[in-house]
């Protein structure tokens, strides 16, 4: 059931390497859980590629990673999954231990560097590379629910690489969350935002609330144990049906 949400936006054709998705892009019906850990800044900088990319601390030294699952369940394409490993980042601006990380949960407004993100399609694939230089690539993507958990799963080849299984957490409509997100393609920092309007809105600081588990193996699995996660979330967050617009992506010039 839609809203009221995408009421006066008018979406139109965007083309690029060969690509066409008519933007802003609407998704009606979403599932999604997310949680946010810290890690060590230092070993997370070396995974952002550009230097006015700067990792936003819970303390000093520790900084902020986000994993969040989506099930896309009805859109202006076709349903898929995705999962996206974000580094919480200020552009330019240098952040302040705590104060913008305050600053950002009061705002709604979470800008972040994306690092992984996995999909289900090719069409999801296709459109988040070409059109906004997100690292986008196949990878099995598996969401379930039942009345207590939500869990999803992510691997790529057969290699497992994490496990994220959360609570069916009490729920309530949300405030609208706005992700503003940063990609670089062809060496050129991009940016895009995502307006997510939760319909049904859980929020847990409880640690065992939210279970990560990281396989050995893959790439990915190796990269994110080298940057020291702390082992339980700061917070989790479960939303079982939302709305969300991506809105098209600039070079971060043009902001």
């Amino acid at each position: 059931m839609t809203t009221d949400l995408f009421q006066g936006i008018t979406q139109w054709n965007v083309e690029r390497n060969g690509t066409i998705r008519r933007l802003p892009y609407f998704y009606y019906d979403i599932l999604s859980i997310a949680a946010v850990y810290t890690a060590s800044t230092n070993r997370v900088r070396r995974l952002l590629p550009h230097s006015d990319l700067l990792p936003i601390e819970l303390v000093p030294g520790r900084c902020l990673v986000a994993f969040a699952a989506f099930e896309y369940r009805k859109s202006d394409g076709d349903p898929y999954n995705e999962f996206n490993i974000s580094f919480l980042v200020s552009h330019r601006r240098r952040p302040i231990p705590l104060v913008t990380l305050a600053r950002a949960l009061a705002s709604r407004v979470y800008p972040s560097y994306v690092w992984q993100l996995p999909v289900t399609t090719e069409h999801a694939r296709a459109g988040g590379v070409d059109l906004f230089g997100y690292p986008k690539f196949i990878a099995d993507i598996q969401v379930s629910q039942d009345p207590n958990r939500v869990e999803c799963t992510l691997s790529d080849a057969g290699s497992d690489i994490i496990r994220m299984t959360g609570r069916c957490l009490p729920t309530k409509r949300g405030k609208p969350i706005r992700y503003l997100t940063y990609a670089i393609d062809d060496s050129v920092l991009l940016s895009a935002n995502f307006l997510l309007a939760p319909h049904e809105f859980g929020e847990s600081r409880r640690k065992s609330d939210l279970v990560l588990e990281i396989g050995t193996e893959h790439t990915i699995c190796q990269a994110l144990h080298s940057i020291r996660l702390a082992r339980h979330p700061l917070i989790y967050q479960f939303c079982p049906r939302g709305e969300m617009i991506l809105f098209p992506g600039r070079n971060v010039r043009d902001a």
